[in-house]
Formats: C-alpha cells, sequence, structure tokens
C-alpha cells in the first residue's frame, strides 16, 4: 500500500453522519485517500469537535437526530466560514437551498465516490475568496450530485 501524499496528509476531514455504517465506509475511503478522518455521529458532537481540533473541511449529513445537518451548517459557517461543508443526503430537494446557503457542494445519496474525492480536492484548493463569496451569495463554482445518476450538474451556469 502507497503512503498518504503530504498533500493530504495533514489534511482533516470532519465526518458528520448518523448513520454508522455510512460513516465506516466513508472514513475507510478517505483513509485509503490519505486524509485525517474525524467522525461525529451528529451535529452537535460536530460543534464539540470542531473547537478542539483544526478542520480542513466538513462532510456533513442533513438528517440527523440533536442537531440536524442545516442548523449545523449554520453554526459552521458562522464559526468557521473558511472550512468548506460538502452537504450529503438522500432528502429530495434541497438544490437551491443549498445553493442559497452558500454550501460548498451538494451531493445525493447513494453517493459517487469518485465524484465525491473530486469535490473534496476542488474544495480543499478553492481560495478563501472563493469560499467567503459563496456564503455572501455570489456566484461561485457549486457542484450538485444525483444518486441516481452520479452526474454533476452546475445550477446557474456556475462551472
Amino acid at each position: 500500500m502507497e503512503k498518504p501524499s503530504p498533500r493530504t496528509a495533514r489534511q482533516r476531514i470532519l465526518l458528520v453522519d448518523d448513520d454508522a455504517g455510512v460513516r465506516g465506509s466513508l472514513h475507510d475511503v478517505l483513509v485509503e485517500e490519505g486524509y485525517l478522518v474525524i467522525p461525529a455521529n451528529d451535529g452537535q458532537h460536530a460543534l464539540e469537535l470542531i473547537t478542539v481540533n483544526s478542520i480542513d473541511l466538513v462532510l456533513l449529513d442533513l438528517n440527523m437526530p440533536r442537531k440536524n445537518g442545516w442548523d449545523t451548517f449554520e453554526h459552521l459557517s458562522a464559526e468557521h466560514p473558511l472550512v468548506p461543508v460538502v452537504l450529503i443526503t438522500a432528502r429530495p430537494n434541497q438544490l437551491f437551498t443549498a445553493v442559497g446557503s452558500g454550501v460548498g457542494a451538494l451531493l445525493e445519496k447513494p453517493l459517487d465516490i469518485p465524484i465525491l474525492l473530486q469535490t473534496i480536492t476542488r474544495l480543499l484548493t478553492e481560495s478563501d475568496e472563493t469560499r467567503l463569496a459563496r456564503l455572501a451569495g455570489r456566484d461561485v463554482p457549486f457542484r450538485y450530485a444525483t444518486g441516481r445518476t452520479g452526474q454533476p450538474v452546475q445550477p446557474g451556469g456556475s462551472s
């Protein structure tokens, strides 16, 4: 097995999902790619972890107990606006809310792993200015991929 590249070895992903099977599967994929993965089983747990850990990106499920994904995202973006967030959900009809909220991407379950990994790479390499522009509602790149087709869609002409 190859060693993780130095570029990804330091990058920490906060993985937030109440489904232990999803968390475990994504954890294994991300660790194999060289990321350090910090798992959280709900939004409240995620908010506690991000206060004591340096986080580079958050993968965030929407449907969770204690604190759902949207409430968690609101706190994350207010307290840590430079940390990109990828929403992961099986909940339908979240695209327009996601685009308007400032998240970096919305990926529907079941996940297409190559698209997930491409999305993570893109968000980890984008500028702070792009992240802040997204939160301010400006037209910046956004990725949406449905679990049914696995094909990325770029709403509003963004790439």
